[in-house]
């Protein structure tokens, strides 16, 4: 049993790149603690494993008595033939016995033991590797899609691609190569599992990186990415170096760089945001620069309207809205699309609601009281109701109503 474990353990160090030194003390604590329970407390008992000859040896003191019945004694006789004639009962002796000659079921427990404590230093050195991996792009071979997700052969462990960081519409088939970014960690009963993931933000930031040596070398630094994993993702990126053009280091010659990183996204849209100390600014480019007219934000709140022209109206809001619901994610601003003609409506509206019936040319106190008692109040109020609904109201008729809502749209 020694020269066969201490060989394949070896063999298995070299393999998965195991600390030697630790697998030699799990084998002499694991059989030192099978073979103690055989030996009284008092014996003395070493563990020497030796890679190097690929030998096992117990050493320990067994006691000379007349007829020995346990592991930590020697009979009389025994003792005399291998040791000399001058042992008497009551010595000590100090042996040394290879690991094959004791008993199996021995021998049996300490390999449970050995192989329980070498997986575990193999899931220690895994999880070690982790660390080191940990928030870097691996790349991968597909084992198999399970419900719980794609197995990835990634070298050194089995990593797992679950559902819910997989892009919608990516499909794999087994031995396809992938890139993925890792997340996470999971260590159970069976194993360690390293955690990839495609839809997270930093597997562009750590593309970018790769394709971009500016960012890498700080030269240009992501502030912020958002994204709609499969669709779009806005990266706002500063230049630490006047000197750098940062849009045109990112999309690289002829865009190279830029249509690098989409390949690898299986041509995920990708916008580049120069970050702009001026919200106005930043918030055109977030939504496309060539989309946005004029942007007004608001004095009180992280709120803004944006004017775009009717052609470019569908554009600026996006597929389902993505396109402005990520500029709002990017800037931080509630942002609202308009035309022009929409915006000026809005704004009319708004000072229509605000404004007290009082401000409409031709209202007396008799009218206004009237109004007041059928729960028109605002100008808007008046703008929403119809000649109909007006003239029916006691004391108006319907010259009065026709001019307070001819009064209401000029407002």
């Amino acid at each position: 049993m020694s020269a066969s474990l201490l060989s394949s353990l070896n063999e298995l160090a070299n393999l998965k790149q195991l600390d030697k030194t630790k697998i030699k003390d799990i084998i002499q604590t694991s059989l030192y603690q099978s073979i103690e329970k055989k030996l009284e407390p008092d014996n003395d008992l070493v563990i020497i494993a030796d890679f190097d000859s690929n030998t096992v040896v117990a050493k320990f003191t067994r006691i000379v008595v007349e007829t020995d019945t346990k592991l930590g004694e020697i009979s009389l006789h025994d003792a005399r033939d291998e040791y000399g004639r001058h042992i008497e009962i009551g010595d000590a002796i100090v042996v040394e016995m290879p690991i094959s000659e004791f008993e199996p079921k021995v021998i049996k427990n300490a390999r449970k033991a050995i192989q329980e404590n070498f997986k575990k230093l193999e899931e220690d050195r895994i999880l070690f590797d982790y660390e080191k991996q940990k928030n870097t792009i691996v790349s991968g071979r597909i084992k198999s899609n399970e419900f719980n997700g794609y197995k990835v052969d990634i070298g050194y462990t089995e990593a797992l691609l679950p559902p819910e960081e997989q892009v919608e519409d990516e499909y794999y088939k087994n031995g396809d190569i992938i890139r993925a970014y890792v997340i996470n960690i999971r260590k159970k009963d069976s194993g360690v599992t390293v955690i990839l993931s495609r839809t997270n933000p930093e597997f562009v930031k750590k593309l970018f990186e790769l394709e971009v040596p500016e960012i890498l070398n700080r030269e240009i630094e992501i502030k912020k990415i958002v994204r709609e994993p499969g669709i779009r993702t806005k990266v706002e990126v500063v230049s630490n170096n006047k000197a750098i053009d940062v849009s045109g280091s990112c999309f690289g010659v002829k865009g190279f760089r830029l249509e690098h990183i989409r390949k690898e996204l299986h041509g995920e849209q990708i916008d580049i945001v120069p970050f702009d100390e001026n919200a106005d600014n930043l918030i055109a480019s977030a939504v496309g620069p060539d989309l946005v007219e004029r942007v007004i934000v608001s004095e009180r709140g992280k709120f803004a309207r944006v004017i775009v022209s009717e052609k470019n109206k569908n554009l600026a809001i996006g597929k389902k809205g993505q396109n402005v619901k990520l500029a709002a994610k990017l800037t931080g601003y509630k942002l609202d699309i308009f035309t022009l003609e929409e915006y000026e409506e809005k704004i009319s509206e708004e000072q229509r609601i605000v404004s007290h019936i009082m401000e409409l040319d031709g209202v007396t106190p008799k009218i206004t009281e009237i109004l007041k008692q059928h729960g028109y109040t605002s100008v808007q109020d008046i703008y929403n109701a119809s000649i109909e609904e007006l003239k029916n109201l006691e004391g108006l008729g319907l010259k009065t109503a026709e001019k307070l809502k001819e009064a209401a749209k000029a407002f």
